[in-house]
């Protein structure tokens, strides 16, 4: 096993890990919203979309592959009425169409809008 680490994604803000690599296979942890570079959260549902689902391919980066490697992610929403705007920005990045799962949660981490996971294949 292989811990993954980079400074391009916002440092765990707790007991884990960014991700893992395993047996052919890649783990990231729930990425947020976070600009890795200022710590900042961006507004909106589109632009944290769009810093979550960065926050993970950095990631994938880190363990030498990309968004078409993945094969499964796992999606949570602060509200389900955003899953329409959450969609537009989430299939730029994941164009292969990998399996998922999106549910809306009571709350999120620093009381941001979403969390992007994902599993990959090397």
């Amino acid at each position: 096993m292989k811990v993954l680490s980079t400074t391009k994604a916002p440092a765990a803000i707790g007991p884990y890990s960014q991700g893992y690599e395993a047996n052919g296979f890649v783990f990231s942890s729930g990425q947020i919203p976070i600009v890795p570079e200022s710590g900042e959260i961006p507004e909106g549902i589109e632009a944290q979309a769009r810093q979550s689902c960065k926050n993970v391919g950095e990631i994938l980066k880190a363990a030498g592959v990309g968004y078409e490697n993945v094969i499964k992610t796992t999606c949570f929403l602060a509200d389900m009425a955003d899953f329409a705007a959450f969609n537009q920005v989430y299939e730029e990045y994941f164009v292969s169409k990998p399996s998922r799962s999106c549910v809306a949660v009571k709350e999120l981490p620093k009381g941001v809008l979403c969390e992007v996971e994902a599993v990959a294949v090397k």
